[in-house]
């Protein structure tokens, strides 16, 4: 699958499972303990906003980690996921990246674009009870990616990914993605 398809059929699907939070799931915990559904949504919008900026050449404007969605997440997301495409696709990854602190190969920026949402799409898939909608290719290709980007020494308590949850190699690859990730897959 091509870069471009891949990252559009990820950031697609992630702002349909934005547009299916109801109200009343607002403060339902999620798979990733430091957030609530709110709470969530808040990171995946706040980040994808970094995001786009990093894929234009941007300086990150803005504190992701303190965003706060207006009364559309979805619509929020969905605009600047279309910035974070046309940014790859318009000045591709074959570049250093400036992002969150530092200058990053572009590929692995756009790597860790795809990991970001396919699995805080996951988790907001099994917090609302909507169906995880990533297919075994997106994930597939995002599981790979991951295993070439996430060295051990980001791992741990403290560290953005979790210890390694060990799941069978004949899994879903969506499960054995959540899994490397340090996420523990749950029945859908």
């Amino acid at each position: 699958m091509d870069d471009i398809a891949l990252l559009s059929g990820v950031l697609a699907r992630t702002g349909d499972l934005i547009g299916g939070v109801a109200t009343d799931q607002a403060k339902r915990p999620t798979p990733c303990p430091d957030y609530d559904v709110s709470t969530l949504v808040d990171h995946i919008v706040g980040w994808v906003l970094a995001f786009e900026d990093a894929a234009h050449g941007r300086p990150v404007s803005g504190e992701a980690a303190h965003y706060r969605c207006g009364a559309d997440p979805a619509a929020e997301f969905r605009a600047a996921a279309d910035g974070v495409v046309s940014g790859w696709q318009k000045y591709g990854t074959d570049r250093q990246v400036a992002f969150i602190g530092s200058e990053l190969p572009g590929a692995m920026v756009f790597n860790m674009t795809l990991m970001e949402y396919l699995v805080h799409g996951w988790d907001l898939a099994v917090a609302t009870g909507q169906p995880v909608p990533y297919t075994e290719q997106e994930a597939a290709e995002t599981l790979a990616r991951a295993e070439a980007t996430v060295p051990a020494q980001y791992r741990g308590e403290g560290m953005p990914f979790g210890e390694i949850v060990p799941v069978d190699a004949h899994a879903p690859a969506v499960d054995r993605l959540v899994g490397f990730l340090g996420r523990r897959p749950q029945s859908r």
